[in-house]
């Protein structure tokens, strides 16, 4: 019984799906899945920290809301209890064990040594590549596409009248929702925050020549004619360590605590042979 408990909460944790709706390759690993999930979980469950740990009973009741509110109606939520062999008491005893589970190895992970600011900066000071920011744009744009000469010529005289009168970003915006034919027109031609190799290489040249507030000449591309204006520059450069520190505390953390609970495991393991 405990086994189909597992068996349903690791089908949707994996494929956003119950168990009897996997494909057969999906339903193989699954079961591989479950087999090791069930090993490690009893290795957990005879240990002298298990003792320690006590599930509160609002905190079983919210997951089983949980679980209910994957279906969509009652009838294929108990269909899914049925046929993994489950009634309702047998997923309250199977979910708070799983709780459990978790709790202990919250509990391991909290040991870990927190991550100081010298952490992080002896971390930042051996992998500056990782920490390279790209150049990169805020680009809004006005697209008129063509069918014939003719009306690549209207399309032209027109982009080039917007370009000198529409300078402002309200200008440029309001141009966009009424002339352009993209869909950015509804957000007033916004591209974004864009970096090299993500807009046509027709346009990227001149993108990334213009300066702040600046409006490009009129570009072709393969979907027709485009001015671009750029309403912000982010040069490119080394992250400083004042704004990667955060990222880098939360990801050594992470690792800290993992670590800290692969060992854990493995101690278990060394202690049971």
């Amino acid at each position: 019984m405990r086994l189909g408990y597992i068996e349903l909460k690791l089908s949707w944790e994996l494929y956003k799906k119950a168990p009897d709706a996997l494909a057969e390759p999906e339903r193989q690993r699954l079961d591989e899945v479950v087999r090791r999930q069930e090993i490690i979980e009893q290795s957990i469950l005879r240990s002298q920290l298990a003792a320690q740990v006590v599930v509160p009973i609002a905190t079983r009741n919210t997951r089983l809301t949980e679980i209910r509110d994957r279906y969509t109606d009652e009838l294929a939520y108990e269909q899914d209890l049925a046929a993994i062999g489950l009634n309702e008491e047998q997923l309250a005893a199977a979910v708070e064990r799983d709780l459990k589970v978790e709790a202990i190895l919250e509990k391991v992970a909290a040991e870990a040594p927190p991550v100081t600011t010298v952490d992080a900066e002896i971390y930042y000071r051996l992998h500056p590549a990782a920490f390279k920011r790209p150049e990169a744009r805020r680009l809004r744009h006005i697209l008129l596409t063509f069918e014939h000469l003719p009306g690549k010529a209207i399309a032209s005289a027109t982009l080039e009248k917007l370009r000198s009168t529409a300078k402002s970003i309200e200008q440029f915006a309001a141009a966009a929702l009424r002339h352009s034919q993209c869909p950015t027109a509804m957000d007033g031609g916004m591209l974004g925050v864009v970096k090299r190799q993500q807009l046509y290489p027709e346009l990227e040249p001149a993108a990334f020549a213009l300066k702040e507030n600046e409006i490009s000449s009129v570009l072709e591309s393969p979907i027709g004619l485009h001015i671009l204006r750029c309403d912000e520059v982010f040069p490119g450069g080394v992250l400083p360590f004042a704004e990667a520190c955060p990222r880098i505390i939360e990801r050594l953390t992470d690792k800290r605590r993992h670590e800290a609970q692969r060992a854990w495991l493995r101690s278990l393991n060394s202690a049971a042979r």
